[in-house]
């Protein structure tokens, strides 16, 4: 290794994923100086290699730079196409997308924030703890190896993030991590140990020991497939093709054996290895496929990977691959399968325009599940379930919404009629409070992407929106504790929620109201607080009812306003309004308190 350079920052954040490019943005925006290192020689994590079906189950739960995103995907499409296009019809409001148009959005968004920041690619941190200098509890540098010279660069910052898919630099830095499943005695979670499930099947139709284990969930590649031949790359026969690997895929079709509904399932040919889900131009993301028993995820072999060091990920990433790419040649080519099987699945191939340096096959492998980094907060499964609190959770620093989500464990066992690990459990619409990502015990260090969750609450915050959300909620925490000179542990969440809110984001979801309506600020302050009890609907037009207005005024301790005829909104301006002026005379006799 060459001698040291030095650098200085803001934040400086490790992993260029979403989560960690928002988070740059948000420091960026405020005028605060940020860097993103990234390992690879691309930015855009999942999104910009092949993860193009959005995984949102409420559109407009989650806002902020997430729904920026989204929507310059659609101009995008737009712009390129015509509003009338079926590009535009493909691109669903800009929520499925190709993996270029991910990657160039993101560029353009950071391109945007100028000298504010930067992007190094080929930077490599590895998560010994010599590589995470400290000062007590508090993270000061971190060392860094540049991939294209060999050379060691030192990175000083105020404030660091870890926006790794796997908690790498979190961990290096001495932060308690959870690997593995929770058993289903530690926190009443559905779901939770080793857990059997029909797929679509109802939720109460499964079997579970409830025994926790070490098992982490399978990874893949998203691969954009298509049956466009004048942009199609055919899939030859990997080097390391091992026929024997997918003969089980021979009899489960002859017998329509799959981890599906018990009525026999149909198809269409490569179907029934991967899962597809239209984006534009002729392309799928191509997902595995949760009924089969035979599909692109592997499960177990990686249950190494998030505590491994690089040259052991590279080699997996690449089995994986070399696995991917012979099961789709085995389905296309095997003379033991269906002829017609087999011509069905010809039809698909990669996609020529993407990934042109890498064979058009993904770069990054999907880690759904790395490390999780244990945090002031632990996010389980209840968190998501509850139709709303009574109380919500007053730090929340997004709202998001998908099932609890996860996928095998284990590889198919001789005699289940179904694979352990896979479920898709039902949620709501639910709030993450800023605790998820502020770590137990390392000082200037948050965690957006490896954050604090059971086996089954992480497996509904994993998804990209929500990542995104948490990135750009960590970026604004950076900027309000620099403003107030206070740790990112003891951040004034009151600041953070008003700075999130003014950019857009969601902290609590409503079907009737949304970012940039009147009163949507005074709204969201109550809502967290239990004022507007347990509906999705705020219904702020309505005249207040006699009953509402006395709870209201009684708990936001305004008996001024005891007798305010009004609508919902207007009575809500009105307690805000009072209530705003309280807190800041607060915070300004506290902060004349100390400088006295």
């Amino acid at each position: 290794m060459t001698s040291s350079s030095a650098f200085d920052f803001n934040a400086v954040i490790v992993g260029g994923t979403p989560a960690g490019i928002m988070a740059g943005i948000a420091v960026a925006r405020a005028g605060r100086r940020a860097i993103i290192l990234e390992r690879t020689a691309h930015i855009g994590g999942l999104p910009a290699n092949g993860l193009g079906a959005t995984d949102i189950q409420t559109k407009g739960a989650t806002g902020g730079l997430f729904l920026e995103f989204v929507r310059r995907v659609k101009q995008h499409y737009i712009d390129k196409y015509g509003a009338d296009s079926q590009q535009v019809i493909d691109c669903t409001e800009g929520y499925r997308f190709e993996p270029h148009v991910a990657e160039m959005i993101l560029h353009g968004m950071i391109a945007e924030q100028g000298e504010n920041l930067q992007v190094r690619t080929m930077r490599q941190f590895d998560h010994e703890p010599s590589n995470a200098i400290k000062e007590g509890a508090a993270l000061c540098q971190i060392k860094i190896v540049n991939r294209k010279t060999g050379a060691e660069e030192i990175y000083s910052a105020s404030v660091f993030v870890d926006a790794t898919y796997e908690g790498d630099l979190a961990a290096a830095a001495g932060a308690p991590y959870m690997l593995g499943r929770e058993g289903a005695d530690e926190y009443g979670e559905p779901c939770a140990g080793k857990f059997y499930q029909r797929w679509g099947a109802p939720v109460d139709e499964y079997y579970s020991t409830g025994q926790g284990d070490n098992a982490v969930q399978s990874y893949n590649y998203r691969l954009p497939l298509t049956t466009v031949e004048s942009n199609m790359t055919r899939i030859e026969k990997p080097g390391t093709y091992n026929r024997e690997e997918y003969l089980s895929l021979i009899e489960d079709l002859r017998l329509n054996r799959f981890a599906g509904p018990p009525t026999p399932m149909e198809f269409d040919g490569i179907g029934a290895i991967t899962n597809m889900v239209t984006v534009p131009n002729g392309k799928v993301d191509g997902n595995n496929q949760h009924a089969a028993f035979i599909s692109t995820d592997l499960p177990e072999e990686n249950w190494p990977y998030p505590t491994a060091s690089w040259d052991w990920r590279d080699r997996f990433a690449t089995r994986l691959r070399d696995y991917i790419l012979g099961l789709f040649y085995f389905a296309q080519n095997d003379p033991e399968l269906p002829a017609d099987f087999r011509e069905r699945c010809k039809r698909w191939g990669l996609a020529s325009d993407e990934f042109a340096d890498n064979g058009n096959f993904p770069r990054q492998i999907y880690v759904r599940e790395g490390r999780r980094i244990r945090g002031e907060y632990l996010f389980t499964a209840h968190d998501a379930l509850s139709k709303r609190h009574s109380r919500e959770h007053m730090t929340s620093i997004t709202a998001s919404h998908y099932a609890l989500d996860s996928h095998a464990c284990l590889k198919r066992e001789e005699g289940r009629p179904h694979t352990d690990g896979i479920f898709s459990y039902r949620t709501t619409p639910y709030s993450v409070p800023y605790g998820v990502i502020v770590p137990l015990a390392v000082e200037n260090l948050l965690i957006p992407a490896p954050a604090s969750g059971t086996h089954i609450g992480f497996s509904t915050l994993r998804m990209e929106p929500c990542w995104m959300a948490l990135g750009e909620a960590a970026g604004e925490a950076i900027n309000v504790s620099l403003d107030d000179g206070s740790s990112v542990r003891a951040v004034n969440v009151l600041a953070l929620q008003r700075r999130l809110l003014a950019a857009g984001a969601v902290l609590t979801y409503y079907e009737d109201a949304a970012p940039g309506d009147a009163s949507y600020e005074a709204l969201q302050y109550f809502a967290l607080r239990g004022f507007l009890g347990t509906g999705y609907q705020a219904k702020l037009d309505e005249l207040i009812s006699d009953e509402d207005r006395n709870q209201w005024t009684t708990w936001a301790n305004t008996p001024e306003l005891a007798h305010f005829e009004a609508t919902r909104r207007q009575l809500l301006d009105r307690m805000y309004s009072e209530v705003s002026k309280r807190e800041y005379a607060e915070q300004a006799a506290l902060f004349a308190g100390v400088e006295g």
